[in-house]
């Protein structure tokens, strides 16, 4: 005897159910492109429209986006001016790659100008942006550089907050990865101090800060990627820091990241250290 089936669905009850399946789906795709819309609106928005700059010292910045879904919004750059004429840069990448990465993102930006306006030491600009940012009662967290110039001097002081060293280079030939000491990311422990790197900028080149999405791959280690721009920044210390910095993000392209990248690059001319007299 020949089993019996079990009757099928009608057609209007199976186009049915296939419509409201398509209706969600469509729903769903609306729903995440307006979050990406959304952060990429608050990032282009919270991202300086222009850099500082000095004579003797020229500035440019590069930033891509993540290429997959709400991947965006962690990442920024930032450079202003202080009260007593020195200029400030940082870097940064906030956890999360979504709207509420973007947002915090933009309350660091800002709590980092405002206390780098009363604060001259950058270490302890991190320490008390930290306290800030801990009391606000946030998830995330985000790694940072942060540099301080003054022109009188020509001191550069750096202070990092977990984040990926710079790159430097002369135009000398000399070179390096500055793995300064520093401390961890912001908004993790409360009460942590930030060294503090002073250097003298007596000879012409460049300085790179960047993220680890310009380094780093799903199967690229970092250490390589910052090789990679250490040549790459050797190669043209002390050049336009806008085509220095559109090469260096030629790098992330041979990385296969995902996540965003961001560069500042400082190029800086060969000044006289003022101890040595004229």
């Amino acid at each position: 005897m020949t089993p019996r089936r079990a009757p099928r669905a009608a057609s209007a009850d199976l186009l049915s159910t296939l419509g409201r399946l398509a209706d969600q789906a469509r729903r769903g795709v609306e729903l995440q492109q307006a979050r990406v819309d959304l952060a990429e609106a608050l990032q282009s928005e919270m991202l300086p429209a222009s850099l500082p700059a000095l004579p003797g010292l020229r500035t440019a910045a590069r930033y891509a986006p993540a290429r997959h879904g709400l991947d965006i919004g962690g990442d920024w750059y930032d450079g202003f001016r202080l009260p007593e004429g020195a200029l400030a840069f940082c870097i940064g990448d906030v956890q999360g790659h979504d709207v509420e990465a973007a947002a915090f993102m933009g309350q660091i930006r800002i709590c980092l100008r405002a206390v780098a306006a009363v604060v001259v030491d950058p270490g302890e600009v991190l320490s008390r942006a930290n306290e800030v940012l801990l009391s606000m009662d946030r998830d995330l967290f985000a790694t940072c550089s942060l540099l301080r110039f003054d022109p009188e001097t020509q001191e550069l002081e750096t202070a990092r907050a977990g984040h990926v060293p710079a790159v430097w280079a002369t135009v000398d030939g000399a070179y390096g990865i500055a793995e300064d000491d520093g401390g961890p990311p912001l908004n993790l422990v409360p009460g942590t101090g930030y060294a503090v790197t002073r250097r003298r900028l007596t000879q012409a080149g460049s300085i790179v800060l960047l993220t680890d999405g310009v380094v780093e791959g799903p199967k690229f280690p970092i250490e390589v990627g910052l090789e990679r721009v250490a040549r790459v920044v050797r190669e043209a210390a002390g050049t336009d820091p806008g085509e220095l910095a559109a090469e260096v993000m030629k790098v992330a392209d041979s990385t296969g990241h995902a996540d965003d990248a961001a560069v500042l690059v400082l190029s800086h001319d060969a000044r006289p250290d003022p101890e040595d007299g004229p």
